[in-house]
């Protein structure tokens, strides 16, 4: 091969002319998907957030460590939304709130918690192991966090409230539900969890926010 067969310029007649070979082509090619590789492996790391981690206390989930990428940055960011603008973020008021009105709420935020795990490609829960992290901590944090609790007293409690609403037409809610007759240790537990649920709602907030 001789640099005639690479490159060969010539003037003629109508004015320089100008032969590539494809050896030439070729290379050029190969630097633009080079180049183009290297700047997508960049984008890749950059989009890379620092490593965040926490105790996480709710549904037992312990220490958790990742590093988000943007995709898990925007999840945490939509479940941490839903977290904030629901009463099952907010500390339990004994003087205002309503107890049917936070299971209500958590039940509400299990729902939109499923729907965005729904949102993760499924390639990424094989590929990654943080967003195998997220998925855990939106899903087992609150399958294992709220459910006991619910297990426990949700069922009982309401039957009793609806009954108690029905023929009481004076009392507001929060004084009817103060009447039940375990619920000093209902609300011990109810604060307990929610107090973890606070928490829970943090860590999702630094996940999104940094």
């Amino acid at each position: 091969m001789t640099w005639r067969d690479l490159l060969h310029i010539s003037l003629g007649h109508d004015g320089i002319e100008v032969q590539v070979g494809w050896v030439v082509v070729f290379g050029l090619l190969l630097i633009a998907a080079i180049y183009i590789l290297v700047r997508y492996v960049i984008l890749k790391r950059r989009l890379a957030f620092a490593v965040v981690e926490a105790e996480v206390e709710l549904g037992g989930i312990g220490k958790i460590t990742l590093r988000p990428s943007y995709e898990e940055v925007q999840i945490a960011h939509k479940a941490w939304t839903e977290l904030c603008t629901r009463k099952a973020a907010l500390p339990f008021d004994e003087q205002n709130d309503v107890i049917v009105e936070v299971y209500d709420s958590w039940y509400k935020m299990f729902g939109q918690m499923r729907d965005l795990v729904k949102e993760i490609p499924a390639q990424k829960l094989r590929t990654s192991s943080d967003t195998r992290k997220l998925v855990r901590l939106l899903v087992e944090a609150l399958n294992y966090g709220l459910r006991p609790h619910l297990t426990r007293w949700q069922a009982r409690f309401r039957r009793w409230y609806a009954a108690q609403l029905a023929v009481e037409k004076v009392k507001t809610p929060q004084e009817i539900q103060r009447e039940y007759p375990e619920y000093a240790e209902l609300v011990r537990d109810l604060k307990k969890v929610n107090e973890q649920v606070v928490e829970y709602g943090e860590f999702l907030k630094r996940i999104a926010q940094g």
